[in-house]
């Protein structure tokens, strides 16, 4: 394969601007965000717009995060947060990309098909600009584990770079339990986790309508179960049986793209979720002998601009 942006140790952005736009899964309305091209350091910001007005600026931040419910939201108070970015930071994180700037018009994501694939593709288009400055690492020294009831998280070592280890366990004989295991790299996460959609139960459906959340959630954004445990969408499963622990291993990433910085160890979860991901993330993040930050030593010279090469499958 190509050599991934994440491998060359420099930091990077996009080469130019991109512009998504779609519907909000929870509010239901029209929303559009632009990438921009961002300075080495910068990290990744958020700013919710109105117009040409930023209402409020977050940067991708554990520190940032306010509720984990049903998705990971930055910000505090509704007037001023941004909600579900979990797919667009797993396609940030897995492609190795350190510094953007993002211009939201509205409160929330665009769900687009409920994947991470559609940004995936945007960063293609944008393409990849490897930066002067070397990036640096979070590497897990010992292991950081949290429990709530039968679930459970933990950071471990791990020498082979960054690997994610997610296990489902669902009431449910259309899921049961699943498990993904993996080094993530670009390649890995386009090809067998990038296109895995978000689902949900039919049960569920008329209570979060209730509580005014799920407004844009359609076939053509999630995966739907019926009561009599089969899948309504037409087209089926993107992945024979497992896309289920393969969007929650997606999820995964997002929320732990949340470090700041990629991290060198293994993420393992049993039965997790948003909520779990981001305190095994605040756990590690408030154990300062936990982990040490670590420079990259790349082998050569600032590279040139690499048109979408982060994505290329082998």
């Amino acid at each position: 394969m190509v050599l991934g942006i994440g491998q060359l140790g420099f930091q990077t952005t996009i080469a130019s601007a991109v512009t998504l736009s779609g519907i909000g899964v929870h509010s239901g309305s029209e929303v559009s965000i632009t990438f921009h091209p961002s300075e080495a350091d910068s990290g990744i910001v958020f700013q919710r717009m109105n117009g040409d007005t930023v209402v409020s600026e977050y940067k991708a931040v554990s520190s940032e995060v306010g509720n984990t419910d049903l998705c990971t939201i930055l910000g505090f108070t509704p007037a001023t947060f941004i909600a579900t970015i979990e797919h667009v930071m797993a396609a940030i994180y897995a492609l190795g990309l350190d510094n953007l700037l993002i211009e939201v018009q509205g409160a929330e994501m665009p769900i687009m098909d409920g994947s991470s694939a559609p940004f995936i593709e945007a960063f293609e288009r944008a393409g990849i600009r490897a930066l002067a400055t070397k990036r640096r690492y979070i590497r897990i020294l010992k292991p950081v584990r949290i429990e709530s009831g039968a679930s459970w998280s933990e950071f471990v070592p791990y020498e082979g770079g960054m690997r994610f280890e997610v296990e489902i366990d669902f009431d449910c004989p259309l899921i049961g339990r699943q498990s993904w295991k993996g080094d993530m790299t670009p390649s890995a996460f386009k090809n067998e986790l990038s296109r895995a959609r978000t689902f949900g139960f039919m049960r569920d459906v008329e209570k979060m309508w209730a509580a005014g959340r799920g407004l844009g959630s359609s076939l053509e954004n999630s995966v739907v179960i019926s009561d009599d445990n089969t899948v309504i969408n037409v087209e089926g499963l993107r992945y024979a049986k497992d896309e289920f622990v393969r969007h929650k291993t997606l999820d995964a990433v997002g929320d732990l793209a949340l470090a700041g910085m990629p991290f060198l160890g293994c993420y393992r979860s049993y039965r997790g979720g948003h909520k779990m991901n981001a305190n095994a993330l605040k756990a590690l993040m408030s154990d300062p002998t936990a982990y040490e930050i670590v420079e990259s030593t790349p082998q050569r010279q600032r590279p040139a601009v690499r048109e979408a090469i982060a994505a290329s499958a082998q």
